[in-house]
């Protein structure tokens, strides 16, 4: 039978903070793996009380509210990694986590069928301007017309951003009759009979329906602007459920108004309240043929429980293994089970000549290497080593003398 793993460090004194009320799934699973020390909160925290929290805290677990600063990292004396448990990392600073050897992961596929699907209702709602008639039958009157309304069969759908959940949105929209069209900066192998468009302009000029699947960068911010939404066909639609700075909202809603743009669908905005029941405003509110959602593009049971399996388990992972795979920050390794040795996590800054001094140093000290893995990235570098047993201690100080350290940990 092969040897059972244990931490090196006792599980009842890993502390563990989840905040923003992620899934019982994930819960249960740090649980059963033997981390008792869970701290659950149900909402996000300011900086400040974020700071007050996680001085002793070994794992962190957000979604999409908090936002981890530097000031938030620098007070994080023992945090090992973070867990978004999302599909983006944007509100985290991944240079200041690199920096510290904090590991961060999210889960960047395990809502993107609850987008996806929700996107190709959303298109039917607004072609067949179903908000207008379901409003007017709330106030009592009978809006029985077909002005306006058509089907999404032989329509072209435009997707800007052909990524997971892009490429989703591309079979079921091609399933239910739809012409697709995308338009990308990196040339994407496509999915069934779509095709990627050269130029944003061209992709605008030709859809029926627009919809947006990009992350918030420099290049994406303000994408959707007064110069792009002019390049709209006249009663196009325009879908974001992306980013919330991607579109002009007061642009948008002029063009909605004068009636070049007949529809829109949005659940991102560039201003979120940060809890349940607080005020919200935009542009956007009391515009016929609009749809506005509270970020919930990917909230579905089965996307949370999704996201809570991916997560917790890579986090565990990365504690009891050392696995680094879907980190942002910390090279990414996947390494196999070395029996009969102790294993040591050794994060560096990445410059010349560190795996050189680890290696002599320890082969001074007559410590045995019976496994050794490298991985680097511009910043960092992440060595993980399976050691004899009997010497791990002294590994381990000599290993936090190495210059350019960041971090050592016995993993097991």
């Amino acid at each position: 039978m092969a040897e059972k793993k244990t931490t090196s460090y006792p599980k009842e004194k890993i502390k563990i903070l989840l905040l923003e009320n992620i899934s019982e799934t994930a819960v249960k699973h740090i649980k059963d793996s033997g981390y008792a020390s869970v701290k659950k909160l149900s909402g996000a925290l300011s900086e400040e009380e974020l700071i007050k929290e996680i001085k002793d805290v070994h794992l962190l677990g957000i979604r999409s509210k908090t936002m981890i600063t530097e000031k938030v990292l620098q007070a994080a004396e023992k945090l090992q990694a973070i867990g978004c448990f999302c599909i983006g990392v944007n509100q985290v600073n991944l240079k200041a986590a690199t920096k510290k050897g904090i590991v961060v992961m999210n889960a960047p596929y395990s809502n993107t069928r609850s987008v996806a699907e929700l996107v190709i209702g959303l298109s039917i709602l607004l072609i067949r301007r179903i908000i207008d008639k379901n409003k007017a039958a709330h106030e009592g009157i009978w809006m029985k017309d077909a002005k306006g309304s058509y089907e999404l069969r032989g329509k072209t759908l435009g997707i800007i951003g052909y990524g997971n959940i892009g490429s989703q949105v591309s079979v079921l929209a091609e399933s239910i009759g739809m012409k697709v069209i995308y338009y990308d900066i990196v040339t994407k192998l496509p999915l069934g009979n779509a095709v990627q468009i050269k130029s944003l302009k061209e992709l605008l000029n030709k859809s029926d329906i627009v919809t947006l699947h990009v992350p918030e960068t420099s290049q994406t911010r303000n994408m959707i602007n007064k110069t792009n939404l002019k390049y709209f066909k006249k009663g196009a639609i325009l879908l974001n459920y992306a980013r919330g700075e991607v579109v002009d909202l007061d642009a948008l809603r002029k063009f909605l108004l004068d009636g070049h743009i007949s529809g829109a669908a949005v659940d991102v905005f560039p201003w979120e309240p940060e809890k349940n029941g607080d005020r919200f405003q935009t542009p956007l509110q009391g515009l016929p043929n609009v749809i506005l959602t509270p970020h919930i593009g990917g909230s579905t049971e089965e996307a949370q429980q999704n996201i809570g399996e991916d997560v917790s388990n890579k986090l565990v992972q990365f504690l009891e293994h050392g696995v680094t795979t879907g980190s942002h920050t910390v090279p990414e390794l996947a390494l196999p089970t070395q029996e009969g040795t102790h294993r040591i996590l050794h994060i560096h800054n990445n410059v010349p000549g560190v795996l050189s001094e680890i290696n002599t140093q320890l082969s001074k000290h007559k410590v045995n290497i019976l496994g050794q893995y490298l991985k680097t990235n511009d910043q960092i570098g992440y060595v993980v080593l399976d050691v004899d047993q009997s010497l791990s201690g002294k590994a381990v100080q000599l290993l936090k003398a190495v210059k350019e350290t960041i971090k050592v940990r016995i993993v097991y």
